[in-house]
């Protein structure tokens, strides 16, 4: 049964079929199999170099992860499409098929395209940094995490919070933390019979005694506007970006204080009211007494 069996092959098989198709394919798979392994060990020696490099120029660890993928994924990418020339397969064809598979999802992702497009831009141009409260997307919050697709906040309260970074691209960003130092703005409005000299030594006493208020760039404490109910002064210390909102806080207790000590007051809007009347007033309505209310 055996020997029919290889009869039979041997009709069907071309003659000299070893020497002709098995060989040849044999030392074609295994030749494709030694470049795939030794070029995927060249690749990874080649990650791991342009890895420390950009390491060594202090790029951005996001950045560097980011950058070291792409590179990876290119480079398998073409080392598949040498592998599968040196084998015999036309490549043109599979470049093709990939091509037309890329554009069609392509066409059904293209937000998420659109957020890949962002992240990139996101990393490499690193409008803020790990850390850092920002404010994107009408969000504010602590920057914790900057992926392909989307941003990682956490907000004051303690709550997080995903953006897809399309949105962050295409809207304004506002970075809390960009600069070392930040300057406070607060209005107090105090009553016309107030002396506003008197007020504005009392609050440079103030910000001269906290010394988490810089001395350069000076404070400025001015009268800005004679508003409808009080005369307001403006109070613009400037202090570093971590002691933002403690000497903020702080601050406004010391003024209020400060102001009830001295007698100065701190008015509330209000209103007077005067009424003119020209003519005689019409006669009160009798009020009915028990007898009459009876009939």
């Amino acid at each position: 049964m055996i020997d029919n069996l290889f009869a039979r092959l041997d009709t069907l098989l071309p003659e000299n079929w070893l020497n002709a198709i098995a060989l040849p394919w044999t030392a074609r798979i295994v030749g494709a199999l030694a470049i795939w392994l030794v070029g995927k060990w060249l690749v990874r020696r080649l990650i791991n170099v342009a890895t420390r490099l950009m390491q060594h120029k202090q790029l951005d660890n996001m950045l560097v992860q980011f950058l070291s993928r792409t590179l990876y994924i290119v480079l398998l990418i073409a080392l598949t499409i040498a592998v599968l020339d040196y084998v015999g397969i036309p490549t043109t064809s599979v470049l093709a098929v990939f091509g037309a598979a890329g554009l069609a999802v392509g066409l059904a992702l293209r937000d998420s395209l659109a957020n890949f497009a962002a992240g990139i831009m996101l990393i490499i141009i690193r409008p803020f940094k790990i850390g850092h409260y920002v404010e994107v997307a009408g969000v504010a919050g602590f920057l914790e995490e900057i992926h392909i697709f989307s941003t990682t906040l956490r907000t004051p309260d303690n709550r997080r919070v995903i953006i897809p970074n399309n949105q962050i691209a295409q809207g304004t960003i506002i970075d809390y933390d960009a600069k070392p130092t930040r300057r406070i703005d607060l209005t107090l409005g105090i009553g016309y019979q107030d002396d506003p000299a008197q007020a504005i030594a009392l609050i440079e006493r103030l910000l001269a005694e906290d010394t988490r208020i810089l001395k350069e760039p000076a404070a400025c404490v001015a009268v800005s506007e004679l508003a409808e109910s009080s005369v307001n002064l403006i109070i613009r210390p400037w202090v570093k970006s971590a002691d933002y909102w403690d000497v903020r806080w702080h601050l406004t207790q010391r003024i209020h204080a400060a102001c009830a000590e001295a007698g100065i007051t701190i008015p509330f809007p209000q209103r007077e009211l005067t009424i003119h009347h020209t003519g005689t007033l019409p006669a009160p309505a009798a009020t009915p007494t028990p007898e009459t209310a009876r009939v």
